[in-house]
């Protein structure tokens, strides 16, 4: 492409700090942490190499332009280096005739060469059989109607404040799966000649609700230099724009591009720049993609993941436990996890809705809240993402709502404060009992954290320090008063059948908190630690709460 409009100055900084170590893959879970071996190191089964390349300098290996050189184009190439299905080899061929084959050394290492049609790597990348079979309903060229919604040509325009730029049709790695393989893929699906990069520019520039840009493709780091630095001066310039988000896969199938400190330097250079990714499975965080993406975080740039939900690639919950706790260490934040979209021949990738339900809830509450991304389907027509995430409502009534936590567990909430007597319960069971006000939760026999509460109880550990015996009847005198309220509250439901009236309401007695002056103050035996405890969950048990604070006069 060539360059158009005029050049926008960017900002003058100081060059980026490019990591040069690298990092060290877990065995157990395919992750990285840091370490100082030398780049390529670690406890990979294949070292990241295809024995094809196993003699290959690690100057050359590390050198993105090599590896481009040297990538996979051709089915038959494929064949020299991987067991293809060769009764099945005419419909690989043809598949390449329609869609373009690009797999770099570096990635194609990461495929198991035993069994690549069984591998999550091995199954984003390689042409698939399933890919000819066309007898779906539901797949479409262009599934989201991003061409519908695109005022310009290359720019799609769907929500208000966002726009999407497709600025290139060339990707390091071609996805089989992916939503845009009409442009990216198909070979005679890039209309270079529709294109005006400049038309683009124009149209952010003339819509002052637009905030942030979206350069995709293809790959927004495939680009040239000389090119990506005049899009992002470019819309960094227009003064209603505050995001600059870059599309890309490189950190995942090519990260070498990242140890390039020009291409960090012209990523950093407006500051406005933020970096979505797609790493689908543990597998791909190597320490190669660890250093590549610690190069952008030194450069002050965050990075999202968009995943996809992928039959046979992560449609598991250990599997997407891994990824998640993967991308935090190595500072990629897991943003969403995208439904495979109904795309002409990625039928074969496509799970249930209640697969991703499942995951989610294997993710929600069982690891950081960091490491939980948003569930998205991507509407058809031009809907956008719809969030689908478990229900966590049970029901509801106009006092109160039944909630649902990640164990299972059913609890009472009332989100707002109500005075006076509570009405009368009437006799019911399960959530009904909840909702009325009768129960307060229902918890799953064999909870782990109940039992942790009951071992704590057992142990009775005492707070540290001694406790004034003045201090302790205080506290005694308040657990009386609050078990004396609660009985009459329970007295005054049963004879005013519900009335609200403030008079019915039992006003606590004063407690006197002051510090008694008169005579030294005697040492008392601590308290309990789960004295706390008990006054929250003892409800139903007033005397075993007055047990353990009659500890404290002891």
């Amino acid at each position: 492409m060539t360059m158009q409009g005029k050049r926008v100055r960017a900002n003058q900084l100081a060059p980026a700090r490019i990591e040069q170590a690298t990092a060290v893959i877990s065995a157990e879970s395919g992750v990285t942490s840091e370490s100082e071996e030398p780049p390529g190191s670690g406890s990979h089964p294949t070292s990241f190499r295809h024995p094809q390349w196993k003699d290959v300098p690690q100057e050359q290996w590390e050198d993105w332009r090599w590896q481009m050189h040297n990538a996979v184009r051709t089915t038959r190439q494929l064949a020299e280096l991987l067991p293809l299905p060769m009764d099945r080899l005419a419909d690989l061929e043809r598949l390449e005739s329609q869609y373009k084959l690009v797999l770099a050394p570096y990635y194609l290492s990461l495929i198991d060469v035993n069994d690549p049609y069984h591998d999550p790597i091995g199954l984003q990348a390689l042409p698939h059989p399933a890919e000819a079979v066309a007898d779906s309903v539901e797949e479409k060229a262009d599934p989201l109607d991003e061409d519908k919604d695109s005022p310009v040509p290359g720019l799609t325009h769907r929500y208000p404040d966002r726009v999407l730029l497709v600025t290139t049709p060339v990707c390091s790695m071609y996805c089989r799966f992916c939503t845009r393989k009409r442009v990216t893929m198909d070979r005679d699906g890039w209309d270079a000649p529709s294109r005006d990069d400049q038309r683009m520019i124009e149209y952010v520039a003339s819509h002052p609700e637009i905030h942030d840009c979206i350069l995709s493709g293809g790959d927004a780091l495939m680009l040239s230099e000389g090119k990506l630095r005049w899009f992002l001066t470019q819309l960094a310039a227009i003064e209603h724009v505050d995001v600059i988000r870059v599309g890309t896969r490189v950190p995942v199938t090519l990260p070498q591009k990242l140890f390039d400190p020009r291409l960090i330097d012209v990523l950093r250079e407006t500051g406005k720049v933020w970096v979505q990714t797609h790493f689908n499975h543990p597998r791909e965080i190597t320490p190669e993609a660890a250093r590549g993406c610690r190069n952008l975080i030194n450069a002050g740039m965050p990075i999202n993941n968009h995943a996809v939900l992928l039959k046979g690639v992560n449609d598991s919950v250990d599997t997407m436990r891994a990824l998640m706790r993967g991308l935090l260490r190595i500072k990629v934040r897991p943003y969403y996890l995208f439904h495979c979209d109904p795309v002409v021949g990625a039928g074969h990738f496509r799970t249930t809705v209640w697969k991703g339900l499942e995951i989610m809830e294997g993710l929600r509450g069982h690891m950081s809240g960091l490491g939980v991304p948003t569930y998205v389907i991507d509407g058809l027509h031009g809907a956008g993402k719809i969030p689908v995430m478990p229900n966590y409502l049970v029901s509801a009534s106009d006092q109160a709502v039944v909630l649902r936590n990640y164990e299972g567990m059913l609890f009472r909430y009332a989100p707002e404060d109500h005075y006076g007597a509570r009405p009368s319960p009437i006799a019911t069971t399960g959530v009904s009992d909840l909702l009325s006000g009768s129960g307060e939760k229902l918890m799953p026999e064999g909870n782990a954290r109940m039992a942790r509460r009951r071992s704590k109880l057992a142990e009775a550990p005492t707070v540290q320090g001694p406790v004034t015996v003045a201090g302790a009847k205080r506290a005694r005198a308040a657990a009386k008063n609050l078990v004396e309220t609660m009985a009459a509250a329970r007295g005054a439901n049963s004879t005013s059948r519900g009335r609200t009236d403030k008079s019915d309401a039992v006003k606590p007695k004063p407690i006197d908190d002051k510090p008694r002056a008169r005579g030294r103050a005697r040492t008392a035996a601590p308290l309990p630690m789960d004295a706390s405890e008990s006054v929250v969950t003892g409800w139903s048990g007033d005397e075993s709460l007055l047990t353990v604070l009659n500890h404290a006069d002891k």
